[in-house]
């Protein structure tokens, strides 16, 4: 009669332990690594541990003279019960995991090359800029919180029409709009500061269109 009270006891030890979860993926720079899992199934033991036994205490055995103690209560009922439980709840998490993990890769941009090896694939928002440079084009990165510029063989134009979220400032650059600072004159020439200190051009041409984006 008493398992309802103990499987209401896991699922709060669960949801206790979320706000770590969040707090070690953004410790781990927006990564979840092995150690990362394993320090999050260690924290929900011990707060599971924790409710479980108060349960146990203070419902359970409420009034008796001899509960058992916090020694054999542990390696006689709860790690039995979680040798148990918890392969059902690392399957769930590995397979509810797979299923964000794919729903993210879907939400990454390609910028294609024309070698067959070549191309970046990214999220948008980790572009910064992209500059024309002869027959290739410079991207401009974030990777895991470091900066990062990659050449790949391709032209401007046809970035430009595959990815319509960048902004041209000149004939030679394009920018992510997610990353623009402010503007900045020096010498009469118009530019935009970037993430990173990232500074880019604007020409005439593009002058009007680039302000009344950022207005």
């Amino acid at each position: 009669m008493f398992l309802p009270l103990y499987g209401f006891a896991g699922a709060i030890a669960y949801l206790i332990v979320l706000p770590l979860q969040k707090y070690i993926y953004n410790k781990n720079n927006s990564k979840w690594s092995l150690w990362s899992e394993l320090l999050f199934l260690l924290g929900l033991l011990l707060f599971g541990l924790l409710l479980s036994r108060s349960i146990y205490l203070y419902v359970i055995v409420l009034g008796e003279d001899n509960p058992y103690s916090l020694v054999y209560y542990t390696w006689s009922i709860y790690i039995p019960t979680i040798v148990t439980i918890f392969p059902i709840i690392i399957i769930g998490r590995w397979a509810i995991g797979r299923y964000f993990e794919k729903k993210l890769e879907d939400k990454k941009i390609e910028i294609k090359g024309e070698g067959t090896y070549e191309g970046l694939r990214l999220f948008l928002n980790d572009v910064i800029a992209i500059k024309s440079d002869d027959n290739y084009i410079e991207v401009t990165f974030i990777n895991n919180g470091t900066l990062k510029r990659q050449l790949i063989r391709n032209k401007l134009s046809k970035i430009e029409i595959d990815l319509p979220q960048l902004l041209r400032t000149h004939r030679s650059h394009l920018i992510n709009p997610n990353h623009f600072q402010q503007f900045k004159m020096e010498r009469g020439k118009l530019s935009v500061l970037l993430t990173s200190e990232i500074l880019i051009p604007v020409s005439k041409t593009y002058v009007e269109n680039t302000k009344s984006t950022f207005q």
